[in-house]
């Protein structure tokens, strides 16, 4: 039996088919494995897929032989999630154009894949001034020290000191590549890329051996924004690409922060543009901005889970399977589908039957939890 994860891959080898397509494709069969097998005229009736589209599937498809190209892929990149993994980013997976593929190195951490460990974004330029840099250092060790994963790109400047200053507070951090994750750029950074393999990941949705692409820059700060829970704007030009990350974290839902500047300090005129589109300040007292993103311990979820348990009927073994497929956090209903390898008919009869029992709640976007 092939596994659905081959059919992303597969599926992400097709020109003409980025991550939104895929996603379309996914929600309407419920699967790619039968989006796979799906007629011309049935992957017509996709929203975005025209004809010309359809003439690429229908010649690369007939070329490709899933089970085949996923044991190939596994040799070349040992280390992969797709959306069909149930250890894939959580937060990444809601977003309208998640990564197909998901490359990593380094030492995972299952919380925070799951959302049950908070990831804040801090991008900013790359040539940032000594301002810049002191307050950097002051709140990625902020963060490090009250248990956030900090995540940026590992580029010059503000990623650079992020990442390093969250380690030396011995806290996690996630580097996001526009390489694959075996290449080391800038190569400046070599040293600090092989400090983020023994304290947390590197990611990329590129295979091993893509080298720097100034078109993969652009694209990947939509995966920064995708896995953090907030974005932290440092310093950035009014054309830096930081901007970028945190449009997408508007498009997507996140707070974003920004380090206030002089009006007549260059490498603060993008982060004042973003105060006049509704982001928060960052103020002198950081007790503040670690309270807004979270800090504050909450019930402790894994025992409210255990108690659910001890009170929960006995539910057919449909229901129970609907009910484990739904961990500690948010999922949505596609992936509810995967999980379970129900037919989508049968896992929404599940979750309507759950609901009115009082078991699970429905949340905007068709995405459920556990009550």
């Amino acid at each position: 039996m092939v596994e659905e994860s081959a059919y992303w891959l597969a599926w992400s080898q097709i020109l003409g088919i980025g991550p939104v397509l895929l996603r379309r494709l996914q929600q309407h069969f419920g699967t790619l494995e039968t989006a796979w097998n799906a007629t011309k005229i049935q992957l017509g009736e996709v929203e975005g897929f025209g004809f010309q589209t359809l003439e690429k599937i229908v010649q690369q498809r007939s070329r490709l032989h899933p089970e085949q190209l996923f044991t190939k892929h596994q040799q070349e990149n040992p280390n992969f999630w797709t959306p069909a993994d149930t250890d894939y980013p959580r937060l990444l997976l809601e977003t309208p154009s998640p990564p197909p593929i998901l490359y990593y190195r380094g030492e995972v951490e299952l919380q925070e894949n799951l959302g049950q460990k908070p990831l804040v974004g801090i991008v900013g330029t790359r040539r940032p001034s000594e301002y810049g840099i002191r307050w950097t250092r002051q709140i990625s060790t902020a963060l490090a020290k009250n248990g956030f994963t900090v995540v940026s790109g590992m580029a010059e400047g503000i990623d650079t000191e992020s990442h390093a200053a969250a380690m030396k507070a011995g806290g996690r951090t996630i580097a996001v590549l526009g390489t694959g994750v075996d290449i080391i750029y800038p190569h400046k950074n070599r040293d600090l890329y092989k400090q983020i393999l023994t304290a947390g990941l590197v990611v990329s949705e590129y295979p091993t051996k893509t080298p720097p692409d100034r078109t993969h820059f652009p694209r990947r700060n939509r995966i920064i924004a995708g896995m953090s829970r907030a974005i932290l704007v440092m310093e950035a030009p009014l054309k830096s690409g930081a901007l970028i990350t945190a449009t997408y974290a508007n498009e997507f839902g996140r707070d974003v922060y920004v380090l206030p500047g002089r009006v007549d300090d260059y490498p603060s005129q993008g982060c004042l543009k973003l105060l006049t589109q509704g982001a928060s300040l960052i103020l002198k007292e950081l007790d503040e901005l670690l309270t807004m993103l979270g800090a504050i311990p909450q019930i402790d979820r894994v025992e409210q889970l255990s108690t659910t348990q001890q009170l929960m009927p006995t539910l057919s073994p449909e229901l129970q399977r609907v009910m484990d497929a739904i961990a500690f956090d948010v999922l949505p209903f596609d992936l509810i589908v995967q999980q379970t390898n129900m037919p989508a008919s049968s896992v929404s009869s599940a979750l309507l039957q759950l609901e009115l029992m009082g078991l699970l709640s429905q949340l905007p976007g068709m995405r459920y939890q556990k009550n």
